[in-house]
């Protein structure tokens, strides 16, 4: 999509439509909305008159100018209430003016920015809120009734000395912003299409396009690795496994080594502990967490972070057949320590820790993992939250103040030695699940066991990759999580 920055006075814009906001609870619009108010006499102030509109938060109003200024439409926003005004209420303010436009058939329209001082973060949030809420997922459709596509929107702001700090934000938010879409692209496809070795593929194609470098391990070069685990997961399957190495060596010198982490489980039946036909076909989104390391390894060659960045995707599928593992199973990991299979249907944490393993021969400054690992994190945290944990309480706290500021909240889960005791088994050195207490705890717990004195923070995103409906501003399907939320701890860590 093709973004514009204009400088402008809105009521001098000529376009489809122009995007106000308007605050909850003000007599009078203010900013631009009240400079626009005044050119099409009062007819803004008249609506909140008359209670018409009362800028509650994503409340919206179509006004239609007959010529009064080159716009031929003023669509108002509600803001919500003024005090709780936040980045993350201009993305879903964005995002609901983007789907309204697209609604009105419309293919671009204008928008100005909210009344803040910082122009860099609202306009960054402007395009996140847009592009991430106009993405659909079309490429099965034979046959489409709505193909109306917004092709290009224009931010307008009248202070030329903003200008240069708009620029900015819009070229950031439109970087997050595709990294999250070509993510979301990924995990929505079927686990016909997405295989373990399209997945490798998809990965060494960005280093066509960006200052990557990628290296595909197939079978041998796993067995040689003596990760075992990961071979193990996929022997009930007719897909060979893959192990995905994509790296942003980063720009300076003597930069700091950050490895990331993603279960690339391109689908899951739960393998010989198959689950419940309910529902299974959303396993083929149970690779997002290595398709959220993709997509944030795309975004930091972008952006020219100053870290080395290495991304891990063990990828396979998980099915039953006659040569898959079983439970009662003893697996030895490529560190040696052996693993008792309890169920089949815990898998990810399988594959995690021989990437994990792996992770540790970079010598990195911090190991952070992202995985659909348990439904029990559903249940602790629902969707509004990823659960995380880790041995370091610097990096959580850095994963935590990012997540807020990019809109991928995340909350932390104790680890302590207690939890330890579920996974203790009779027979090897650890069991590959607990009971039914503490799952979301014990997952992370278990992939631990396979961390040495390293820096590391476990995500569990099983409840934020995936909407059944469309929630602020994104649609049913891939959400892309993690990719805004490691973006933005890079960034934030660049200028600590």
């Amino acid at each position: 999509m093709k973004i514009n920055i204009e400088k402008d006075r809105v009521e001098k814009v000529r376009a489809e439509a122009v995007v106000v906001s308007v605050y909850e609870k003000d007599k009078l619009p203010g900013g631009e909305a009240g400079e626009l108010d005044k050119t099409v006499g009062g007819k803004i102030s008249d609506l909140i008159k008359k209670g018409d509109f009362k800028g509650r938060l994503g409340q919206t109003a179509i006004l239609y100018t007959w010529g009064e200024i080159p716009a031929k439409r003023i669509l108002l926003i509600g803001m919500g209430k003024r005090k709780e005004m936040s980045l993350e209420r201009v993305r879903q303010v964005a995002g609901k003016a983007g789907i309204q436009v697209r609604e009105l058939g419309l293919k671009s329209f204008a928008t100005t920015l909210p009344e803040t001082d910082s122009k860099f973060g609202l306009s960054q949030a402007v395009v996140e809120g847009t592009l991430l809420a106009l993405y659909r997922f079309r490429q099965f459709k034979t046959k489409d009734e709505d193909k109306t596509e917004i092709t290009q929107f224009t931010i307008i702001h009248k202070d030329p000395k903003k200008i240069l700090e708009i620029k900015k934000g819009v070229k950031l938010g439109q970087i997050v912003a595709e990294a999250v879409n070509w993510t979301r692209d990924l995990v929505n496809l079927p686990g016909n299409e997405l295989t373990p070795q399209r997945l490798g593929r998809e990965a060494q194609m960005l280093t066509r396009q960006f200052p990557l470098k990628c290296k595909i391990l197939g079978p041998p070069e796993i067995k040689r690795l003596k990760m075992n685990c990961l071979l193990q997961v996929a022997k009930g399957s007719r897909q060979p496994p893959r192990f995905i190495i994509l790296e942003y060596p980063g720009k300076g010198r003597g930069l700091k080594t950050v490895v990331l982490v993603g279960k690339g489980i391109t689908f899951d039946s739960g393998g010989i502990s198959i689950k419940p036909s309910a529902r299974m076909e959303e396993m083929k989104f149970d690779m997002a967490g290595g398709a959220a390391v993709l997509g944030a390894v795309r975004a930091a060659a972008q952006l020219g972070l100053p870290f080395r960045i290495i991304g891990l995707v063990p990828a396979t599928e998980n099915l039953p057949g006659g040569a898959a593992y079983r439970p009662g199973d003893i697996l030895i990991s490529s560190s040696g320590k052996t693993i008792e299979i309890i169920t089949t249907d815990a898998e990810g944490r399988l594959i995690l820790a021989d990437a994990l393993i792996y992770a540790q021969r970079y010598r990195p400054e911090a190991i952070i993992d992202l995985a659909t690992l348990t439904g029990a994190c559903i249940i602790a945290l629902g969707n509004e939250a990823s659960g995380m944990m880790g041995n370091n309480q610097k990096l959580l706290a850095r994963l935590k103040q990012a997540g807020e500021e990019a809109g991928e909240r995340v909350w932390e889960l104790p680890l302590w030695k207690e939890y330890d005791e579920l996974l203790k088994s009779e027979v090897a050195d650890v069991k590959n699940v607990g009971n039914r207490s503490a799952g979301v705890i014990t997952g992370g717990a278990f992939l631990g066991r396979f961390i040495d004195k390293t820096a590391w923070a476990h995500l569990d995103i099983a409840g934020t990759a995936w909407n059944e409906k469309r929630t602020k501003y994104m649609s049913p399907g891939a959400t892309g999580v993690g990719v805004r939320l490691l973006t933005r701890f890079f960034q934030n860590w660049a200028k600590q």
